[in-house]
């Protein structure tokens, strides 16, 4: 067999491939075999039937035509494995020759991973936010709780913002009556703006047993887009009543005593979470800083082919919504389509940068993934994902996605170094050490998580969980490396 590559521009090749009619002894006897199974002729059991007597049967081109195609791939993979080609997608295939008894020549177009040149890696540094925690920011937290500790009390006036009330809607297109845009007994806050477009102004003034008509437009459902006239009644008016701050609200909300020391309390938890809100910073410049850095070629049909998939993914998850384009754009508060394409393609562009980048790294500091490395990632995927690890497992198995796995760790790996070598300092001037990420601070929540944690209502390991930034604190920098690669799994799966 001969092969000769032809580079193409930075991100393809072109193969052209000859194969001696010899090495095609075995796709002839794969498609002889499938061909006098589902072939009869009288005369023969089947799975009998001579190959000449297939051949004039249906057609020596027939058959050539199966070999062809039954070949190829393994001819084509054989090429790529020998080469040590980085193919991206699948190729484009060509048959340039295919004369009987001799020879087979075909040519394959594909993209193929860049080669990436690393500029010096040392020396690198980058500043993140301070930790300090504020007054203030420990009286928002406080004051969630309180609101948590709030009682409802009826009364005995219109509704007003921040009041609680029990409502009933009905939706209408003319004189139909929409059941999925009516309920009953449903409790909002006025003022919360969370529902529907209309419904605080509707509301507002109205006391118990009485009722207002608008119009709005629907969102989602079989009617999303056309305008409805919905009647709000209100049930009851209820105003919320907070506890006073003081040394029982502490003791009633939290397992502290004093008021004090449920604010000391938070303050430690907050400085906590900013120390792993530092870390997931420190990993966002440095790839920022990789990407501005290290020039890569893009291969532009990988990234239209991620486009084209997330894009057939968005619309059957807005069908089963029962929504549009028009109506997610509003609600994500995206002003249209091309908008919303062009963030798109910047996030997928430097998502596939990213791998390029760090598999470069890798390949150049010969970093490589053991069966350690392995089980981790897949303890705290399985954790995020509220599984087993046995389950997580067997899911990577059975979606073949194993080796994409395997990779995204080994680039998760090879960042989590480069962290562990660059120098971190906050905007005060202060080092800040990534020792403060090892375990004994996975307990600390997110900062949307802090107040719910203070006051002793979940124990640590669902904290960590719930952490949208949890992860970094599992490990020194390993886990601090994870959300620069999560988003980029399986864009430039071949």
């Amino acid at each position: 067999m001969k092969s000769t590559i032809e580079e193409l521009g930075p991100t393809r090749v072109r193969m052209a491939i000859e194969v001696p009619w010899g090495d095609l002894d075995h796709a002839f006897g794969e498609v002889y075999k499938e061909l006098g199974r589902q072939v009869r002729v009288p005369g023969f059991r089947p799975g009998k039937v001579p190959n000449r007597v297939l051949d004039q049967r249906i057609g020596r081109p027939v058959v050539l035509e199966q070999v062809v195609q039954h070949a190829i791939p393994e001819v084509y993979s054989e090429v790529v494995r020998e080469n040590q080609v980085r193919v991206l997608g699948q190729p484009d295939i060509e048959v340039t020759r295919l004369d009987d008894n001799d020879t087979l020549a075909f040519t394959a177009e594909v993209d193929v991973a860049p080669k990436v040149e690393l500029p010096s890696l040392d020396d690198l540094s980058v500043t993140v936010d301070d930790a300090e925690v504020t007054d203030e920011e420990i009286d928002q937290q406080i004051s969630v709780m309180r609101e948590r500790f709030g009682m409802l009390t009826g009364v005995d006036r219109p509704a007003q913002d921040g009041d609680f009330v029990s409502i009933d809607l009905e939706a209408k297109l003319g004189d139909e009556v929409l059941e999925d845009g009516s309920t009953t007994g449903m409790s909002y806050e006025v003022g919360s703006g969370n529902l529907m477009e209309g419904l605080d102004d509707a509301v507002r003034g109205l006391s118990a047993d009485e009722s207002k008509t608008f119009q709005t437009a629907l969102l989602q459902g079989p009617n999303a887009g056309e305008t409805a006239d919905v009647t709000v009644t209100v049930r009851s008016v209820k105003t919320k009543e907070l506890p006073e701050l003081d040394d029982e609200f502490a003791s009633t909300a939290s397992e502290f005593d004093t008021l004090e020391e449920l604010r000391e309390d938070v303050r430690t938890r907050l400085a906590r979470t900013k120390v792993l809100q530092q870390g997931a910073q420190a990993r966002d410049k440095l790839v920022e800083h990789l990407l501005e850095t290290v020039e890569v070629p893009i291969p532009a049909t990988l990234v239209d082919r991620e486009i084209e998939f997330r894009d057939r993914a968005m619309e059957s998850e807005l069908q089963q919504a029962g929504m549009d384009w028009e109506s997610f754009f509003q609600m994500a508060g995206v002003e249209n389509r091309e908008a919303y394409d062009a963030e798109q393609r910047k996030n997928i562009e430097e998502a596939v940068r990213t791998q390029f980048i760090l598999d470069a790294i890798a390949d150049a500091r010969e970093v490589t993934v053991d069966n350690e490395d392995l089980s981790a990632q897949i303890m705290a995927q399985a954790q995020r994902n509220r599984m087993s690890p046995e389950q997580y497992a067997q899911q990577l198995q059975q979606g073949g996605d194993i080796a994409e796995f395997v990779a995204d760790v080994r680039r998760t790996k090879v960042l989590a170094r480069l962290l562990e070598e660059t120098t971190i300092t906050d905007a005060s001037g202060n080092v800040v050490d990534l020792e403060a990420l090892r375990p004994k601070t996975v307990q600390a929540p997110a900062a949307d998580t802090a107040e719910a944690d203070t006051a002793g209502s979940q124990d640590d390991a669902e904290d960590a969980d719930e952490a949208p930034d949890a992860e970094v604190a599992a490990a020194p920098a390993v886990e601090a490396t994870e959300g620069a690669t999560e988003d980029t799994e399986d864009v430039t799966k071949s």
